[in-house]
């Protein structure tokens, strides 16, 4: 099949979704990689911060802390966005509810983790000393944040079994499957307790797997222009 072909059946593909599905799906495609390298560009390059051993939340704090808590809600906004466009495309049968549900709850989870801001730890900001008890954002953030971790491992773990049923999005199933148990092993190991010193890599490991998920499943969706597939008969959520 000639490149010209190619090209054809690709924006054939692109353009069987409406307008404003494309746009959604398209939201989903660059919101997560739009997070990760601010996050990852700010962690290297912001004064007294270890990307090693220091959580990407509190990156939120400080003179420049607009950025990252900006890098929250614009992702969160997008993320929603691609929930309802997943939504669209999906219709019917297995993960066609629960798997938007869950991912536009991801999103909404990140605009509050941008809006209530974490309190200090970790040594940053540097000579700040950490506040005897925890403040009413700061417990709102952590349990974002650990909301945040449940729940997109969930959302892709509940899509296996729709790519399981499509032959051509089978291998999605064990990327799935890898996705969330990458998530969760990698949020577990961060969370250990006492000075950890890879703490910060290891959070960013979990957020790279699972905001990159998001993202190339956006973009597959794009590119061959429609869902995974499911049996007629099937009428699992």
């Amino acid at each position: 099949m000639s490149s010209l072909e190619n090209s054809r059946q690709h924006e054939q593909a692109t353009q069987s979704y409406p307008l404003i599905t494309r746009f959604l799906l398209w939201a989903g495609a660059v919101g997560p990689v739009f997070f990760v390298v601010v996050l990852l560009i700010e962690g290297v390059t912001r004064p007294g911060y270890s990307a090693w051993r220091t959580f990407g939340s509190l990156l939120s704090l400080g003179d420049q802390g607009w950025m990252q808590i900006t890098n929250f809600i614009v992702c969160g906004v997008l993320a929603l966005g691609f929930g309802i466009g997943l939504r669209q495309v999906l219709h019917s049968g297995k993960g066609a509810v629960w798997g938007p549900i869950l991912l536009g709850l991801w999103g909404l989870l990140l605009i509050i983790a941008g809006i209530f801001v974490t309190d200090p730890g970790q040594g940053y900001p540097v000579g700040v000393t950490p506040l005897a008890s925890p403040t009413e954002h700061g417990i709102i953030h952590a349990l974002s944040g650990l909301a945040i971790f449940i729940v997109l491992p969930i959302a892709a773990f509940v899509m296996i079994r729709r790519f399981a049923s499509d032959p051509t999005w089978r291998g999605w199933a064990l990327y799935s499957l890898l996705t969330g148990v990458i998530m969760i092993v990698s949020f577990f190991l961060s969370q250990l307790p006492g000075d950890y010193a890879i703490a910060g890599l290891l959070q960013r490991i979990g957020i790279i797997a699972g905001w990159f998920w998001v993202s190339l499943f956006a973009i597959t969706l794009l590119r061959r222009g429609r869902a995974p597939e499911v049996m007629a008969h099937s009428t699992s959520r």
